[in-house]
């Protein structure tokens, strides 16, 4: 966990907790607090008078990393991007046949945190950030624990309205603990997103590549050397969906959602046959069963708005939404955000 306490400024009449988590393959070093020009959204928030807390899940970032110190418990497919070879492996079948972590262990995870915060800070409900695959932990640990958090905004949320409510049997599922990425596969994903003149920096492409090697030590010495490859843990997810979001009218209600995404992002919106990879942000809102709900599309951004131009809009975003539960004075409805941060309602 990293903090960045802002609440000794005097900015706020009170202090004010903030938990910001990664989704599944950036961690919350190069997310939520890179040192460059004015990216650092963690910063952002900081300099708003609030105690911002940022959180790694096992097997992500600075986290404990079990099972996947190996290289062998690579995902067998892309055991060919190990070279050259680290030290002792041999490609293979893995050590640890079975998916790292699951929704269980990762509410968990998030509920110590949670817990800890309430205790150590003195405050009596967090807020979350939560980007990406995020909603997948802090979507239904809100639905269960509206006593402990006191708004939700996300970012480019991961929604299947039609996933699975239960948790599969039996756990640990069969599989392997870690997928990889490397430096072009990476960014030539993002770069599929930058559609508009201006985007986003070049620069991007090492500054983040290096906060992400610097997140994971032993990952950064395997793979093309002076890059290294980047470890993804593979977990399994259940119990976030159409059901979920609806439970109870907390989201929306005693939780109020603020949902934001770019207009190029194509992991938020997916056409599959498979209901576990279906993806709707606007499924997501229209779910939530509560009336304090808003959506904002963001235009010219993509999935990893975080690093291109748009990315002071969303730190604007979450200050307003923070400090007054609203966005430009509203709590309700769908708008579009241009790149100059004007409201508009969407069509």
């Amino acid at each position: 966990m990293r903090e960045r306490d802002g609440t000794p400024l005097g900015h706020l009449d009170e202090r004010t907790a903030v938990l910001m988590l990664h989704g599944r393959s950036v961690p919350v070093l190069p997310g939520f607090d890179l040192e460059y020009k004015t990216y650092n959204w963690a910063d952002a928030l900081a300099k708003a008078g609030y105690d911002v807390f940022m959180m790694d899940l096992q097997g992500s970032g600075l986290s404990p990393r079990p099972e996947m110190e190996k290289p062998r418990n690579v995902n067998p497919a892309q055991q060919n991007l190990l070279k050259p070879r680290p030290p002792g492996f041999t490609p293979g079948p893995p050590y640890y046949p079975f998916q790292l972590t699951n929704s269980n262990s990762d509410r968990d995870e998030l509920n110590t945190v949670v817990e800890w915060i309430i205790r150590e800070r003195g405050v009596k409900k967090v807020a979350f950030i939560g980007w990406s695959a995020a909603a997948f932990t802090m979507g239904p640990y809100a639905v269960k624990n509206p006593d402990k958090v006191s708004s939700l905004f996300l970012l480019a949320p991961i929604f299947p309205p039609d996933g699975t409510s239960s948790a599969p049997a039996p756990l640990p599922r069969p599989g392997f603990p870690m997928f990889v990425s490397t430096k072009s596969g990476t960014w030539n994903g993002w770069g599929n997103e930058a559609l508009c003149a201006g985007q986003r920096e070049l620069a991007m492409r090492d500054v983040v590549w290096d906060a992400i090697m610097q997140s994971d030590p032993v990952g950064s010495t395997w793979g093309p050397e002076g890059e290294g490859l980047n470890r993804i843990r593979n977990f399994v997810r259940w119990g976030w969906n159409k059901t979920t979001a609806a439970q109870g009218g907390v989201l929306g209600g005693s939780v109020p959602v603020l949902i934001v995404y770019g207009e190029h992002d194509k992991q938020v919106i997916t056409s599959s046959e498979d209901p576990e990879l279906n993806f709707s942000v606007t499924e997501l809102y229209n779910a939530i069963a509560g009336d304090h709900k808003l959506m904002v599309k963001l235009a010219c951004a993509g999935h990893s708005v975080v690093w291109e131009m748009q990315h002071k809009n969303v730190h604007n975003l979450s200050k307003h939404w923070l400090k007054q539960l609203k966005v430009d004075g509203k709590s309700q409805g769908i708008f579009d955000m241009d790149t100059n941060g004007t409201l508009s309602p969407a069509p």
